[in-house]
């Protein structure tokens, strides 16, 4: 189908009201995931159909981005970025986007997408192959971009290593291990970010394997994923989790892997599991019913 300005969009739906929407143009990504009718993911107007292509200025594509890290020293890799992927239907309920070869880094990438028959899971494997003669660190980082002015809610573990269970990144190239953010609070064993911080980067390394991202539009979008303790996060704080939070235009959710050292020809993949539930936005003076989250996100475990 169309959407969003681009042809030959795939679409994957069921019958409980959810609809994904997956563009292999631009970058191979997500442009829709919604529970009836309602998007959890941002999408830039002026972005509409936008391709990577000579004379045309670059952006920064919106919608449901993944990406290989670590941030800071993996080479650009526009190729992947913003290039034009291919894309098919692999199944019932499934497809998969595939990357052409990056010239920078040699890198190729796939990735598959799984939605739930009965429910809003949708599964988001991601798969990195060393196409290159010569081997090559990284690691899968998440870029979604869902929509803004929402609270984010992490679950925290008793070993973290920064005094406040986060960093905020900036002024310039400073990493504040010890901020004082009035949008920024611990309670209950959760890490809140309630609305628009100091600094929009932040980082955790919080090992719990989940967080959820509570829209204004009443969808709480959570992702699940694997945390290997035991392993190097390449992140220059250790970061299992980034988040982007800028006004209340977007916040970009970004779960980490470990680094992978990649010999010729080998692969690593990562899986993300992710959920939409309908759930109140909280009116002011309110807070989001922390023991009743948790027990939800373990009810989609089970």
């Amino acid at each position: 189908m169309e959407f969003f300005g681009y042809d030959g969009c795939l679409v994957l739906e069921n019958d409980v009201g959810v609809r994904v929407v997956l563009t292999p143009l631009a970058g191979g990504r997500v442009l829709e995931y919604a529970l009836n009718g309602v998007n959890a993911l941002y999408l830039d107007p002026a972005q509409k159909g936008w391709r990577h292509q000579p004379g045309v200025p670059s952006v920064d594509p919106c919608g449901g981005r993944l990406d290989v890290g670590p941030e800071w020293t993996i080479p650009p890799h526009p190729d992947l970025w913003l290039g034009d992927w291919t894309g098919e239907i692999t199944g019932e309920g499934r497809a998969r986007l595939t990357s052409p070869r990056d010239r920078m880094t040699g890198l190729r990438v796939a990735r598959d997408f799984t939605l739930a028959a009965d429910s809003a899971c949708l599964c988001v494997e991601q798969r990195v192959t060393n196409d290159s003669a010569r081997p090559i660190s990284c690691c899968h980082w998440s870029r979604t971009l869902a929509t803004g002015g929402g609270i984010v809610l992490i679950p925290l573990s008793p070993e973290s290593r920064f005094p406040k269970h986060y960093i905020q990144y900036g002024p310039g190239p400073v990493m504040n291990f010890r901020p004082d953010d009035p949008q920024i609070r611990i309670r209950e064993g959760f890490l809140e970010i309630l609305g628009t911080p100091q600094r929009p980067k932040l980082g955790m390394d919080s090992t719990v394997g989940w967080f959820s991202y509570l829209t204004r539009a009443g969808l709480l979008f959570t992702k699940r994923y694997a945390v290997e303790s035991e392993r190097v996060y390449g992140e220059m704080a250790g970061l299992t989790i980034s988040i982007w939070y800028f006004k209340d235009e977007m916040c970009e959710l970004e779960p980490i892997g470990p680094l992978e050292r990649l010999a010729p020809g080998v692969s690593f993949s990562f899986s993300e599991e992710w959920s939409l539930l309908p759930w109140r936005y909280p009116a002011p003076g309110e807070c989001v019913d922390l023991t009743e989250l948790a027990a939800r996100v373990r009810k989609i475990e089970g």
